[in-house]
């Protein structure tokens, strides 16, 4: 009986262990996706519309001349949703270059971009504030081994 008592604390040990562990993987998590659009109306009536996605933000970038607008299932705090991009001078992409991003959220984008760089992961925007947004969140960007890009983010903006 002591011994099975014993081999089930150690069980227990090995499965609370297990499940930090994991909590402590999951630091990051996708935030959102960033896909460029040809003319914002049809597109919100495509995502909102047509897939049942809620518009969950809109922001123009007068600055920038651009608009984004966040469309998904659920809050952004909660689940990774969709950014459209409306460049406000351009309508039309080649499907090539349609696609911006794909972004996880992380805690510290500074502390995080060091562990990555040391890990040898290309750092191709270094950490600092959105270039046109409010300065709120620190973003950076990473690129894949196939070119594609991957943003850091403290915060959905």
């Amino acid at each position: 009986l002591a011994e099975a008592i014993r081999a089930r604390r150690i069980v227990g040990a090995s499965l609370i262990a297990e499940i930090r562990t994991k909590k402590e993987v999951q630091r990051m998590k996708i935030v959102h996706t960033m896909i460029r659009v040809n003319n914002l109306d049809e597109s919100l009536k495509f995502y909102c519309d047509g897939l049942g996605m809620t518009l969950l933000k809109k922001r123009d970038y007068e600055s920038g001349r651009f608009t984004n607008v966040f469309v998904g299932y659920g809050s952004e705090e909660t689940d990774a949703v969709i950014e459209l991009t409306y460049n406000w001078d351009t309508h039309a992409y080649d499907i090539g270059n349609g696609f911006g991003h794909i972004a996880l959220g992380v805690p510290d984008v500074y502390k995080t971009c060091d562990e990555l760089r040391a890990k040898g992961i290309k750092i191709v925007r270094e950490p600092g504030p959105m270039k046109h947004g409010s300065g709120a969140n620190a973003i950076a960007f990473l690129e894949d081994p196939n070119g594609y890009k991957i943003e850091l983010t403290t915060r959905a903006e």
